[in-house]
């Protein structure tokens, strides 16, 4: 019988993979509650910092594993970075406030956790550890019309959410240690379910509402499913020595798409479902652009998972979802 819960060594080769001990910074929210268990799954030892402000269960399930240590504490804290991060050779900060409006409503919290916590980190980590960073494309802005936003293009971020993550990146490859990976707009289920990115919500309204009032209709962005950035961190750390030092796009290279372009697409799944574009408000990030994520697909990784695979996918999990915390239902 196998025994659990012995850990094993750091970077030992299980036949063909080095088992890894990584920390992950607010692995308990929606990225992370994907990728922590695919880590474990993997072989790797898995510490968790998070708050787990909700008191959920979206990590329980990891329990069964030896190598996972959710340790309950705040990713600005100092003296828990002292302990945790001289113990992993691999570390992926995703605490942060994600998304402009929130960004918008503490930005305080904002600086000190999007940027402070992570240069704080940057200070700490040795030459022979991994950085892993998630970025968002959104520091492109307003793009320019049918030109690709490639790695090269000047970063011009708008919200405090762009700035922040941009100046946060900066820090982690000034330092030449890790990889960053500018991610796309990100769709998909997870046991810590976000309904507010644009995908997720779109097809929420088709499910529950048959409609959408829509804004800004012909703004374009890309997207990439939850799994398939899970996907490209595993892949940067497989190839950290290649990758290190470099910023690499990350989304579905055919899915660089308007609003009203995603809209089109969920009707064909949904089609009673009803949008109309009225002139009621505007992306505070400012996102239309497209985006080349070529220079990643030379690396080898490429995409498991379509748009129309995650709207297949969303339409089964809001099944199950129901918004009524204050309903009479």
């Amino acid at each position: 019988m196998k025994k659990r819960g012995r850990r094993p060594p750091a970077r030992k080769e299980q036949g063909r993979r080095t088992i890894m001990r990584i920390l992950v910074t607010g692995g308990a929210g929606y990225i992370g509650s994907v990728l922590v268990p695919t880590l474990l799954e993997k072989g790797h030892e898995v510490t968790v910092l998070d708050t787990f402000p909700r008191g959920t269960t979206e990590l329980a399930a990891c329990c069964r594993y030896g190598g996972f240590n959710p340790v309950r504490g705040d990713a600005r804290d100092q003296r828990l970075l002292d302990g945790l991060v001289p113990k992993a050779d691999a570390i992926i900060p995703l605490a942060a406030l994600v998304g402009a409006p929130l960004c918008n409503q503490d930005p305080i919290t904002a600086r000190s956790l999007n940027l402070d916590a992570v240069v704080a980190l940057t200070r700490l980590v040795a030459p022979s550890q991994m950085v892993v960073y998630p970025t968002t494309n959104s520091g492109y802005g307003i793009g320019e019309k049918d030109r690709y936003c490639t790695e090269e293009t000047p970063l011009k971020p708008i919200s405090l959410y762009g700035v922040t993550k941009v100046e946060a990146e900066a820090a982690v490859l000034e330092r030449g240690r890790g990889v960053t990976l500018r991610l796309a707009t990100v769709f998909g289920m997870s046991p810590r379910m976000r309904i507010d990115l644009l995908v997720n919500d779109f097809v929420w309204r088709a499910v529950t509402d048959k409609s959408v009032v829509i804004f800004e209709g012909h703004f374009r962005r890309n997207f990439i499913h939850i799994r398939d950035v899970v996907k490209g961190f595993e892949h940067a750390l497989e190839n950290f020595a290649s990758m290190r030092g470099e910023a690499f796009n990350l989304g579905l290279s055919n899915a660089n798409l308007s609003k009203i372009q995603l809209c089109e697409r969920i009707k064909k799944h949904l089609p009673n479902f009803i949008y109309v574009e009225e002139a009621i408000g505007e992306d505070p990030d400012k996102r239309d652009y497209i985006v080349s994520n070529d220079k990643l697909e030379r690396t080898g990784w490429a995409p498991d998972w379509s748009l129309d695979d995650g709207i297949h996918e969303l339409i089964r999990g809001y099944r199950m979802i129901r918004n009524s915390r204050y309903a009479n239902i």
